[in-house]
């Protein structure tokens, strides 16, 4: 899930925004989503769309067919970019995974970034547990070398019958393998579940499959969104888990509250995990170090659970 990035700006202007604008702006292939946090750095577009685009509760690149950018117009983007922007520390390489790019193809324009921007500190991208294990940890290694420092991994679900239900791709298993060959790189990873996704008849095994896939490979940073479908998408996500022969129901936020407090629960990785349930999908927001915080977290949400003012009104929900 992500943030759509809408021509007119979705955010305050920065002077950087208004010097970008006095010049012409690069060649974005609309629409274009980042993660939230990486709101204010600059985006250079390596790919257009997402590589697998099967998921059924993701509706963000439905309208792009996927395809590597030429090499020669990506330079041409970084190097206009750069006169527009050469202070620039953070850059995001869109658009849907573009790690699925061939690792010379990717060094190359590690390579390009580091040229044209002196200051660069970090380059991240969005990436799939297919891409991490398409990848040898030497490859993931010698790219993190170029600064590819952060990738954003959708994990949605760590239980095989939520993810074959929304047509991931991926089981527990490859996951957390990912998961594990990005640790070993040094790549760290910001990675999401999904609260509700599996509905109210399966809501258990999604929680305790995604709390046990953690444990097992836990990443960086820990995101929880709430399932929010588009229209479009409604019919395909219910129908499968019909055809699976668990009918979906739609988790209320009390049943939310009930998922967010197993997760933390079950939750006790070998090594420290910032947790974040502030994402604006959200009906609670919470924030934390697992497993340190997990106490107060934990009561925070029992005291939710009897006090539904402290929950985010409807009308300022969304992805």
């Amino acid at each position: 899930m992500a943030c759509r990035v809408v021509q007119n700006g979705a955010r305050t202007l920065t002077a950087e925004d208004t010097a970008m604008r006095a010049e012409p702006m690069l060649r974005y292939d609309q629409p274009l989503y980042r993660p939230p946090s990486e709101g204010r750095n600059l985006i250079i577009q390596a790919t257009i769309g997402c590589s697998f685009n099967h998921c059924t509760f993701c509706s963000m690149y439905k309208s792009k067919e996927y395809r590597a950018r030429p090499l020669a117009d990506v330079f041409t983007d970084i190097d206009a970019a750069a006169r527009l922007w050469p202070q620039a520390r953070r850059i995001f390489l869109a658009d849907g995974d573009a790690l699925v790019l061939p690792t010379t193809t990717l060094s190359a324009i590690l390579d390009r970034l580091a040229a044209a921007f002196p200051a660069l500190e970090r380059v991240s991208c969005y990436a799939t547990p297919i891409n991490l294990n398409q990848k040898p940890v030497t490859e993931l290694r010698a790219l993190h070398d170029q600064k590819l420092s952060l990738i954003y991994v959708g994990v949605e679900s760590g239980a095989a019958a939520i993810l074959s239900r929304i047509r991931k791709g991926a089981t527990p298993a490859t996951i957390a393998t990912a998961l594990d060959r990005a640790h070993q790189s040094g790549i760290a990873v910001s990675a999401t579940v999904i609260l509700g996704i599996g509905g109210k008849n399966l809501w258990r095994e999604h929680i305790d499959g995604t709390a046990a896939v953690i444990n097992q490979a836990p990443p960086d940073f820990l995101s929880t969104l709430q399932l929010r479908l588009a229209e479009e998408e409604i019919d395909e996500f219910v129908g499968r888990f019909e055809r699976y022969g668990t009918p979906f129901q739609e988790q209320d936020d009390i049943g939310i509250l009930a998922e967010q407090e197993r997760l933390l629960a079950g939750l006790d990785p070998p090594r420290p995990v910032v947790f974040r349930s502030n994402h604006a999908s959200n009906c609670l927001a919470l924030a934390g170090s697992l497993p340190q915080d997990r106490e107060a977290m934990l009561a925070l949400v029992s005291h939710a659970r009897h006090d539904a003012p402290m929950l985010r009104p409807e009308f300022l929900r969304g992805l």
